[in-house]
């Protein structure tokens, strides 16, 4: 098959890898570091390498059968319109990226009536150089329907077991979304704003109590919309979260290092999105999206 992956980095990465080994995979991706680390040496995991292709045209990913998006929330505006009107009808679209809103986003970009598949995954890479990453924990990806038929979700989830992955489809995925939500949400803006790994949430009491409380907060918001999700203790499963990527820094911590816009308007935002269409407050997370739109800030008028 041949598969299109936008965005090379640690995921797009250890993805591109395990699905290269039997499959053509062309990424799409501008920086041109990671695509000559690409033609150079191919896609590295643990190691191992895999040949594949890496481009920053577009075109080159207009008759994959199966589209995957990896990138940041934040991008996928900008990456997906060249697509607009170009893939194949019959294409499949998968989002594993972070936060709410992708489905929209996406569809905004490629229609309403596209083969859409989205995803949780709690699967984790450190990246060691381009194109260049080391597999952290061994994590589980739940797939679900945003448009596409269930024989096209239980398909995706059969094409990324096969090469690896425990993989499976949901009749509803909401509560797996929602409970990739929650996590993120905790941990992801602690650790940015304290400039450190996710393992600051567990080492550090004050971070672990700032944490708990928007795992909490987040997860009242779920239950007042009437959404299972998969566990009975939102912070311990935070927890168990960290304890797998204890030594990874998250892409919001990267993006404040980098002077970019960070997702979380996607993470912690949207939690505050839903908490106001179901009457929930949710101070915790105001208050964590607005120190990091500040930091944001303070990073881009900084020299």
């Amino acid at each position: 098959m041949r598969i299109g992956i936008v965005g090379a980095g640690a995921l797009g990465t250890l993805f591109g890898q395990r699905l290269a080994a039997h499959n053509e995979v062309v990424l799409l991706e501008r920086n041109p570091e990671i695509v000559a680390a690409v033609a150079r040496e191919g896609l590295r995991v643990d190691g191992a390498a895999s040949a594949a292709t890496a481009t920053s045209d577009p075109r080159a990913l207009f008759g994959v059968g199966v589209l995957f998006v990896f990138v940041r929330a934040t991008d996928t505006l900008r990456v997906l319109r060249p697509f607009g009107a170009q893939l194949d009808p019959a294409a499949v679209i998968v989002s594993l990226q972070n936060g709410l809103g992708n489905e929209e986003t996406i569809k905004t970009c490629l229609g309403s009536t596209i083969s859409l598949v989205i995803g949780a995954t709690t699967e984790s890479a450190l990246a060691v150089g381009p194109a260049d990453v080391r597999r952290v924990g061994d994590g589980a990806t739940v797939l679900g329907s945003a448009g596409a038929s269930p024989e096209a979700c239980n398909r995706i989830a059969r094409l990324l077991a096969d090469a690896g992955f425990r993989a499976s489809a949901a009749y509803d995925i909401r509560p797996h979304l929602w409970g990739k939500l929650i996590a993120t949400a905790a941990i992801t803006p602690v650790a940015a704003l304290l400039d450190r790994p996710n393992g600051i949430v567990l080492t550090n009491t004050y971070a672990g109590d700032v944490a708990r409380s928007l795992a909490q907060e987040a997860a009242t918001v779920a239950n007042a919309m009437r959404i299972p999700l998969p566990f009975s203790d939102p912070w311990s499963y935070v927890r168990t979260i960290v304890e797998q990527t204890a030594e990874l820094d998250s892409s919001m911590l990267a993006d404040l290092r980098a002077g970019a816009p960070t997702e979380v308007d996607f993470i912690n935002g949207a939690v505050v999105a839903a908490g106001r269409r179901a009457a929930v407050p949710t101070p915790h997370n105001e208050t964590i999206s607005a120190l990091v739109r500040a930091r944001e800030a303070i990073r881009a008028t900084t020299p």
